[in-house]
């Protein structure tokens, strides 16, 4: 069977769980060079990757410095608080920006020297379905980071269009990963139960089901490989008929 992914080397950033690592094992499956690289060292360890803290400028450098050049970034890491405009703080503001955008932008201005210099190359980015796609309640800050992603995603893209390099960002919907299971758990109490807050996690996705990490793992991976060659500035939304 061919490997759509033979000869790439692939940076993957929050590579220690859900779509991250999904993603990362997908693309060693495909035939990539992955490497893997977490804030915690300990979850990417098993995939011989290492710890990244990517609000780090000069970490960021050093990766791309030491095991670059690379012919895909997946800008997966951020964190998604549970805020409305009334009650965000300025810190958790800063926090996401910080996290959910400007680590995005120094990471893909990290590895696009080397792309640039080789003529190819494929950076997606994760955005998310709550964001210019939709409003979701409780998620003022995840939807406006995640907006911002959109953007930014869109005018990388116009800027390195001719260059050979494509840049696009996934917008999923509700997905099963550790870190719903985290918001699952933070809203057990006001929901009646684990339970009660897991469904109405899914009674929200038109299916009537959570994504997979693998789902989403298969279209980052699909953007990554050659046979997307033709898409790029796109926000790519997977979510289940959400937004339908």
């Amino acid at each position: 069977m061919t490997q759509r992914m033979n000869g790439l080397r692939c940076l993957v950033t929050a590579a220690g769980q859900g779509i991250g690592r999904a993603t990362a094992q997908m693309f060693a499956r495909e035939g990539a060079t992955v490497v893997a690289t977490d804030r915690d060292a300990a979850l990417v360890a098993d995939l011989g990757g290492f710890g990244l803290d990517v609000l780090d400028d000069a970490a960021v450098a050093r990766v791309v410095a030491d095991h670059g050049p690379f012919d895909v970034l997946f800008n997966c890491a951020g964190f998604v608080h549970q805020n409305t405009a009334l009650t965000a703080t300025d810190a958790e503001w800063d926090f996401a920006f910080a996290l959910n955008v400007r680590a995005m932008w120094k990471c893909m201005a990290a590895v696009l020297p080397g792309m640039i210099e080789r003529g190819r190359g494929s950076i997606v980015n994760m955005a998310s379905a709550a964001s210019s796609v939709k409003g979701a309640p409780n998620r003022f800050l995840y939807g406006t980071t995640k907006a911002a992603v959109v953007g930014m995603t869109k005018a990388v893209a116009a800027d390195v269009v001719a260059r050979g390099i494509r840049v696009n960002c996934l917008c999923p919907g509700t997905v099963d990963t550790p870190s719903l299971g985290e918001r699952i758990a933070a809203n057990a109490t006001a929901s009646g139960g684990l339970e009660a807050a897991r469904a109405a996690f899914v009674a929200r996705q038109a299916m009537g089901r959570l994504a997979t990490a693998e789902e989403i793992a298969a279209l980052a991976t699909y953007l990554a490989a050659d046979e997307s060659a033709f898409v790029t500035g796109q926000a790519i939304v997977i979510d289940g008929g959400w937004t339908l």
